[in-house]
Protein backbone atom coordinates (compact mmCIF):
# COMPACT_ATOMS: atom_id res chain seq x y z
CA UNK A 1 0.00 0.00 0.00
CA UNK A 2 1.53 3.42 -0.89
CA UNK A 3 0.23 6.95 -0.67
CA UNK A 4 1.35 10.62 -1.34
CA UNK A 5 0.65 13.35 1.10
CA UNK A 6 1.81 17.21 1.02
CA UNK A 7 2.72 18.16 4.78
CA UNK A 8 4.39 21.49 4.67
CA UNK A 9 4.53 21.78 1.29
CA UNK A 10 6.94 18.52 0.71
CA UNK A 11 5.39 15.23 -1.37
CA UNK A 12 6.56 12.16 0.62
CA UNK A 13 6.00 8.83 -0.58
CA UNK A 14 3.92 6.40 1.92
CA UNK A 15 4.80 2.86 2.31
CA UNK A 16 4.12 0.14 5.03
CA UNK A 17 6.74 -2.36 4.78
CA UNK A 18 6.32 -5.57 7.16
CA UNK A 19 8.76 -6.77 9.43
CA UNK A 20 9.52 -10.21 9.50
CA UNK A 21 10.59 -12.20 12.68
CA UNK A 22 14.02 -12.93 11.60
CA UNK A 23 14.00 -8.97 11.63
CA UNK A 24 14.65 -8.98 15.41
CA UNK A 25 17.56 -9.04 17.53
CA UNK A 26 18.02 -10.71 20.78
CA UNK A 27 16.70 -7.69 22.33
CA UNK A 28 13.35 -8.15 20.94
CA UNK A 29 13.38 -5.12 18.66
CA UNK A 30 14.54 -4.85 15.12
CA UNK A 31 18.15 -5.36 14.73
CA UNK A 32 20.28 -2.39 13.20
CA UNK A 33 21.51 -4.14 10.18
CA UNK A 34 17.92 -5.50 9.81
CA UNK A 35 16.55 -1.70 9.34
CA UNK A 36 18.73 -0.92 6.26
CA UNK A 37 17.27 -3.94 4.28
CA UNK A 38 13.36 -2.65 5.09
CA UNK A 39 14.36 1.07 4.02
CA UNK A 40 15.70 -0.62 1.40
CA UNK A 41 12.42 -2.66 0.51
CA UNK A 42 10.72 0.49 1.31
CA UNK A 43 12.30 2.39 -1.61
CA UNK A 44 11.42 -0.64 -4.37
CA UNK A 45 8.15 0.58 -5.06
CA UNK A 46 8.70 4.26 -4.85
CA UNK A 47 11.64 3.99 -7.64
CA UNK A 48 12.06 0.76 -9.17
CA UNK A 49 9.08 -0.26 -10.40
CA UNK A 50 7.94 -0.83 -14.23
CA UNK A 51 5.57 2.01 -14.43
CA UNK A 52 8.02 4.62 -12.98
CA UNK A 53 9.96 6.93 -15.26
CA UNK A 54 13.00 6.02 -12.54
CA UNK A 55 12.76 2.64 -14.07
CA UNK A 56 16.07 2.62 -15.20
CA UNK A 57 18.18 2.77 -12.32
CA UNK A 58 16.98 -0.64 -11.84
CA UNK A 59 19.69 -0.81 -14.51
CA UNK A 60 22.04 0.81 -12.84
CA UNK A 61 22.07 2.35 -9.30
CA UNK A 62 24.39 2.11 -6.95
CA UNK A 63 23.96 3.13 -2.86
CA UNK A 64 26.91 5.76 -2.03
CA UNK A 65 26.06 7.10 1.67
CA UNK A 66 24.13 5.72 3.76
CA UNK A 67 23.19 7.82 7.29
CA UNK A 68 20.68 6.33 10.17
CA UNK A 69 19.33 7.68 13.37
CA UNK A 70 17.79 5.62 15.81
CA UNK A 71 15.46 7.63 17.74
CA UNK A 72 13.35 5.01 19.46
CA UNK A 73 12.98 0.99 19.24
CA UNK A 74 10.88 -0.42 16.92
CA UNK A 75 9.28 -4.30 17.58
CA UNK A 76 7.81 -6.96 15.53
CA UNK A 77 4.27 -6.11 17.02
CA UNK A 78 5.03 -2.51 15.72
CA UNK A 79 4.71 -3.97 11.69
CA UNK A 80 3.67 -2.67 9.37
CA UNK A 81 6.11 0.24 9.84
CA UNK A 82 5.02 3.56 7.90
CA UNK A 83 8.00 4.55 6.22
CA UNK A 84 7.83 7.91 4.35
CA UNK A 85 10.42 9.25 2.04
CA UNK A 86 11.25 12.58 -0.13
CA UNK A 87 14.41 13.56 -2.37
CA UNK A 88 16.66 15.72 -0.04
CA UNK A 89 18.84 16.87 -2.70
CA UNK A 90 19.04 16.22 -6.42
CA UNK A 91 22.52 16.26 -8.83
CA UNK A 92 23.32 15.25 -11.94
CA UNK A 93 24.58 11.95 -11.31
CA UNK A 94 22.88 11.20 -7.73
CA UNK A 95 20.25 12.05 -5.57
CA UNK A 96 19.76 11.94 -1.71
CA UNK A 97 16.53 10.22 -0.09
CA UNK A 98 15.26 11.14 3.29
CA UNK A 99 13.43 8.68 5.49
CA UNK A 100 11.07 8.64 8.69
CA UNK A 101 9.82 5.59 9.36
CA UNK A 102 6.96 5.19 12.47
CA UNK A 103 5.30 1.99 13.75
CA UNK A 104 2.09 1.05 12.51
CA UNK A 105 -0.86 3.42 13.56
CA UNK A 106 1.23 5.98 14.41
CA UNK A 107 0.18 9.33 13.86
CA UNK A 108 2.65 11.25 10.76
CA UNK A 109 2.89 14.22 12.99
CA UNK A 110 4.51 11.74 15.94
CA UNK A 111 8.06 11.90 16.42
CA UNK A 112 9.90 9.29 14.04
CA UNK A 113 11.38 5.98 15.57
CA UNK A 114 14.35 5.97 12.56
CA UNK A 115 15.09 8.98 10.35
CA UNK A 116 17.68 7.95 7.72
CA UNK A 117 19.22 9.30 4.23
CA UNK A 118 20.81 7.26 1.49
CA UNK A 119 22.97 8.79 -1.23
CA UNK A 120 22.42 6.90 -4.69
CA UNK A 121 24.05 7.35 -7.31
CA UNK A 122 23.03 6.97 -11.13
CA UNK A 123 25.20 4.17 -12.45
CA UNK A 124 25.71 1.90 -15.51
CA UNK A 125 26.82 -1.47 -15.70
CA UNK A 126 28.23 -2.14 -18.41
CA UNK A 127 31.17 0.98 -18.52
CA UNK A 128 31.11 0.13 -14.77
CA UNK A 129 30.91 4.25 -14.44
CA UNK A 130 28.36 7.06 -13.22
CA UNK A 131 26.23 8.02 -15.72
CA UNK A 132 23.94 10.83 -15.53
CA UNK A 133 20.20 10.65 -14.83
CA UNK A 134 18.21 10.96 -17.56
CA UNK A 135 15.58 14.07 -17.82
CA UNK A 136 12.63 11.58 -17.09
CA UNK A 137 14.37 10.54 -14.25
CA UNK A 138 15.59 14.29 -13.04
CA UNK A 139 11.64 15.05 -13.75
CA UNK A 140 10.34 12.29 -11.75
CA UNK A 141 12.82 12.66 -8.26
CA UNK A 142 12.09 16.93 -8.80
CA UNK A 143 8.37 15.68 -7.94
CA UNK A 144 9.53 14.64 -4.14
CA UNK A 145 11.57 17.72 -3.52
Amino acid sequence: MTSVDSPDSERRFHTKVEVRWSDMDVFQHINHARMVTLLEEARIPWLFEDDRPTKGLRAGCVLADLHVQYKGQLRHEDTPLDVSMWIERLRAVDFTIGYEVRPAGAASDSPASVIATTQMAAFDIDTQRLRRLTAAERDYLSLWK
